[in-house]
């Protein structure tokens, strides 16, 4: 039988630096990517705020290194 290789899946990357929050235009600390497709990216102030609902819509969540997102310990579990 031969291997074939096969990419590892696609994943979100955290925002850039120059990346801005789709709410307020502050930096972007969090990118969400969503289940019908598309992605945001949130200032840690908008990230926190809308936690709650962002785990129940999130694919995939990426923060900046620095940054903690409260909605982190929801989706752990």
């Amino acid at each position: 039988m031969t291997q074939t290789l096969t990419p590892p899946p696609a994943t979100v990357a955290a925002p850039a630096a120059d990346e801005r929050c789709d709410r307020c235009n502050a930096a972007g600390k969090m990118r969400v990517k969503l289940a019908g497709g598309g992605e945001l990216v949130f200032c840690g102030h908008h990230a926190n705020k809308y936690a709650d609902d962002l785990v129940k819509i999130a694919v995939e969540v990426a923060a900046d290194p620095e940054f903690t997102w409260r909605g982190a310990d929801t989706t752990a579990k």
